[in-house]
């Protein structure tokens, strides 16, 4: 188990909001690299090399949003045209670009993990459609590729319709150029970043075991211009218990 923490949050995690607790994002803040990049993107590359089929998948028509993602991420962090062949991470690594393979290159060049939902026409759900998902919090990618949203939270206890009639509209509205986040935080009994789970197999929690760790996720919802599809972006931190209770206190113990 490898450990790869983080010291402090740029928010309370200690007073989550009610779902969806959705809040405007400053489309320059929409893709964050914190002090955590270099540990994180290279626990990113052992997965990638090691458990490509767990972390990746893409249906066939999720190619041009794919293809549109990878080249707003360049643009916006590494500055970066699709004539480019190559980029120098910050933590000075050199990536070759291979754009025949979108969301392995997004695995590589990003702190984030990203997943395309798009809504085919005649449907009344988003759907889940590509991902790269190197640090899943208690699921499983294979069993949410190309299920709508709410059967991609199923699971999720406060999740029920009238949430799912909320979300599906901010999916519907969010625009292009503004994006949207939230975060979540859960305690953990294990500092690792890569955490799958089956829906059957629900993580334990409320025992002092399952407390050690704090994981927050700072999740995003951003328009592609072009293909219009939606990107559900996660950017995962993970603090020791004893850091979390010394910035924010202990008003409200997530579970």
């Amino acid at each position: 188990m490898t450990e790869i923490l983080h010291r402090t949050l740029p928010y309370n995690p200690m007073t989550p909001r009610p779902l969806p607790g959705i809040e405007p994002l400053a489309p320059e803040d929409w893709l964050r690299f914190d002090e955590g990049f270099a540990p994180q993107m290279q626990e990113r590359t052992r997965l990638l090399r090691d458990h490509a089929d767990a972390v990746l998948a893409m249906a066939p028509e999720a190619e041009p949003a794919a293809q549109e993602l990878l080249d707003h991420v360049l643009a916006a962090r590494y500055g970066a045209g699709r004539q480019v062949q190559r980029i120098t991470r910050p933590d000075g690594i050199e990536v070759a670009l291979n754009r025949a393979a979108p969301m392995e290159t997004l695995g590589h060049i990003a702190q984030q993990d990203f997943c395309i939902l798009e809504k085919p026409e005649g449907s009344t759900e988003h759907i889940l459609t590509a991902a790269v998902l190197c640090f899943p919090a208690s699921w499983t990618l294979s069993e949410k590729v190309m299920k709508p949203l709410l059967a991609i939270h199923a699971p999720v206890q406060d999740y029920d319709s009238g949430i799912a009639r909320r979300v599906q509209r901010l999916f519907d509205g969010v625009q292009a150029g503004r994006p949207l986040w939230r975060f979540n935080a859960l305690w953990y009994a294990d500092p690792s970043l890569h955490q799958p789970r089956l829906e059957q197999d629900p993580r334990p929690t409320s025992t002092p075991e399952t407390r050690a760790y704090l994981r927050s996720e700072l999740q995003s919802i951003y328009r592609l211009p072009q293909t219009r599809a939606v990107v559900f972006s996660i950017h995962t931190q993970v603090l020791a218990r004893a850091d979390v209770l010394g910035q924010w206190g202990d008003e409200k113990t997530p579970q």
